[in-house]
């Protein structure tokens, strides 16, 4: 996966990255967004529950868990795009 979070994030170019959170591979899922002492649903699926890699050894990528972490700040159009991107980086 190199620098890539599970869902195909590159962490290094958040804002948050650094300062509010390591990343979602080196916290295990417990990120800045994630509801207190849990993972983000996304890992908590891929890693934890199916044991993969990441979501790209998954057949249901996108599926409903990566709609509905959305980021509430994108619109409709960033976040279609965001997730196509992502995809792309998992199936590279």
């Amino acid at each position: 996966m190199g620098g890539l979070s599970c869902c195909g994030t590159d962490c290094s170019t958040c804002r948050c990255y650094g300062s509010m959170c390591k990343g979602c591979n080196e916290s295990l899922g417990m990120v800045f967004h994630a509801p207190e002492g849990q993972a983000c649903r996304i890992y908590e699926c891929s890693i934890n529950q199916k044991k993969y890699k990441g979501c790209g050894e998954c057949a249901k990528v996108p599926c409903d868990i990566w709609k509905k972490e959305r980021d509430p700040s994108m619109s409709d159009e960033e976040f279609e795009k965001n997730i196509n991107e992502r995809v792309g980086r998992l199936r590279g």
